[in-house]
């Protein structure tokens, strides 16, 4: 997957992105709170040119296991059901693009910023605007929460491909599930509202 071409609806150097609520002073404590250091951002390096040539076939993995689902499937289909081929191909762009970001951006407050916007995206707020899509009108925080499994488990293949020892895979299967926890994490602040 390229890392230059243009993705529609990738916002992360867009400077006219809101400011996310969390502070750099707030990621420290989460990356604290998921025991994310130094070695996990060398480890996510790594990881990063590993999955790199693989985009695609993990994308497969993980939209075979929503496409397998109605229940999570029905999160990119019309209110009446159907399914939104340019939708999930616009995610799916988007998707590949987060795989990459997770692993070699510096977890900075423009790194922020975009966190928050994909937050967004999965509530009321601004789901479907990005697409204009015809979908449901937002993704419970349960989904969101519940696929930190299947989009950790399933990646531990592709991070043993390109010949690492067993030490090296699992540093960076580590770092890899400190990681989306943590994103997880602040895509819920939308959900949990001024309280945060």
């Amino acid at each position: 997957m390229s890392t230059t071409s243009p993705i529609p609806g990738y916002a992360h150097d867009d400077p006219a992105l809101a400011a996310s609520p969390v502070t750099l002073d707030d990621l420290a404590k989460l990356q604290a709170g998921v025991l994310f250091g130094p070695d996990d951002q060398a480890a996510l390096k790594i990881a990063g040119e590993v999955l790199g040539g693989q985009i695609e076939q993990i994308l497969d993995v993980w939209y075979g296991f929503v496409g397998s689902h109605p229940h999570l499937l029905a999160y990119f289909s019309t209110p009446a059901g159907e399914p939104i081929g340019e939708y999930l191909a616009r995610v799916r762009a988007r998707f590949g693009r987060w795989i990459i970001d997770t692993c070699t951006r510096p977890y900075d407050q423009r790194w922020l910023a975009y966190q928050h916007e994909i937050a967004l995206r999965h509530t009321r707020e601004k789901k479907n605007h990005t697409d204009r899509a015809d979908s449901v009108p937002d993704i419970p925080l349960r989904y969101l929460i519940a696929f930190i499994y299947p989009i950790t488990a399933t990646i531990r293949p592709f991070l043993a491909a390109d010949g690492h020892d067993e030490d090296q895979v699992e540093a960076m299967f580590q770092a890899w599930f400190k990681a989306v926890t943590l994103q997880i994490a602040l895509w819920s602040q939308p959900y949990a509202g001024p309280a945060w």
